[in-house]
């Protein structure tokens, strides 16, 4: 046998090109991998290969770090599928804001777990807003945002630049990440096929087109949950005479998970959830039902933003959904820790 001579796969004097080899061999790593080429005859050349190993030692932590790596996973499968099996089939609606569009990370986290729900059976509906958005374009169009009571006032150009950013892009680009994802989402409206219906809010005289939910119509949407997709759901709506109004997303999410029977309603926020005292964040209230937080509204233990949260809650609940949680969007797949853990992460409201 003529005497051969090692060659680096990896060096730069090599002329070996990479398509004499197989593509299983092409994928091995270099410093593992000696091949030696006989000195002479080059019109033909045969290869001898000489595989490396890792030293006893290394091997032996690789394949205890796999190993512990590996049964972690599995241990929060297994422990996951009591949670599965009590959900699958079963309609969560998911109402999106705050932080969670804000940060790419959290927003990421969002559509893996809404996806991954999807995958193991369980029926999302994502439902949402898109206050930063609409606040940016309106300062790029040199409109002033304006605020009543926590509400954003809505004048027709405003209204015009509402139904844009919110059908237009937001829920396009929600659509799109989903369905990049893995799963098959469905962008809406309240305005396409007539799922909501609206009328002007109690206060619009100084609100301008802010509106409220008069009747929902789910034939549109029953279908497409039925076939495992994901409605996309923009918190715009049109009254009977075809004006357009803003409506609060909170209030559409509840009005369409007691439309749907849903198991389960789920308001993201910038809080943990409700707390005991307001300035003491470690006071989590993690379950209570109706008369409970009632009395902590009378109690003005619940003030501010969460009491519309709170209210949509009830009134989603008294209309037969069975559970109604807040919970904190600024975690990172806290929909995953609310649905598939006993324990959740923010405050379960029980009828």
């Amino acid at each position: 046998m003529a005497a051969s001579r090692p060659l680096n796969l990896s060096s730069s004097s090599s002329h070996l090109s990479s398509s004499f080899l197989s593509p299983n061999l092409r994928n091995l790593n270099p410093p593992n991998l000696i091949f030696h080429l006989p000195r002479s005859s080059p019109n033909n050349v045969s290869i001898s290969i000489r595989a490396t190993s890792l030293s006893s030692s290394s091997a032996r932590k690789t394949a205890i770090s796999t190993s512990q790596s590996d049964l972690f996973r599995v241990d929060i499968l297994s422990e996951s599928l009591p949670y599965i099996q009590r959900f699958r089939g079963k309609t969560i609606v998911v109402k999106y804001g705050g932080a969670a569009m804000k940060v790419p990370e959290l927003k990421a986290s969002v559509v893996s777990d809404l996806v991954l729900l999807s995958c193991v059976g369980l029926r999302p509906v994502l439902v949402h807003g898109g206050g930063p958005e609409i606040n940016h374009w309106l300062q790029l169009l040199n409109i002033q945002p304006l605020f009543h009571e926590g509400l954003r006032v809505t004048d027709a150009k405003t209204m015009e630049i509402v139904s844009m950013v919110l059908v237009g892009k937001v829920n396009k680009d929600l659509v799109s990440l989903i369905n990049k994802a893995g799963a098959t989402a469905v962008g809406l409206s309240g305005m396409d096929g007539r799922v909501l219906m609206a009328r002007p809010a109690p206060n619009s005289a100084q609100l301008g087109f802010v509106g409220e939910v008069t009747r929902v119509d789910s034939t549109v949407l029953q279908p497409l949950v039925d076939n495992g997709h994901i409605p996309v759901i923009a918190s715009v709506a049109a009254d009977e005479s075809g004006q357009s109004y803003n409506i609060n997303a909170d209030t559409v999410a509840g009005e369409l998970a007691a439309a749907l029977g849903a198991e389960k309603l789920i308001l993201l926020t910038d809080v943990a959830g409700i707390l005991e005292n307001r300035d003491d964040p470690k006071s989590l209230v993690k379950e209570i039902d109706i008369k409970g937080v009632k009395r902590m509204i009378e109690e003005k233990k619940v003030a501010g933003g969460m009491i519309p949260k709170v209210n949509c809650c009830v009134r989603s609940l008294a209309q037969g959904v069975r559970t109604a949680s807040i919970i904190d969007g600024r975690v990172e797949h806290s929909l995953l820790h609310e649905i598939m853990s006993e324990e959740g992460i923010g405050t379960m409201i029980t009828g």
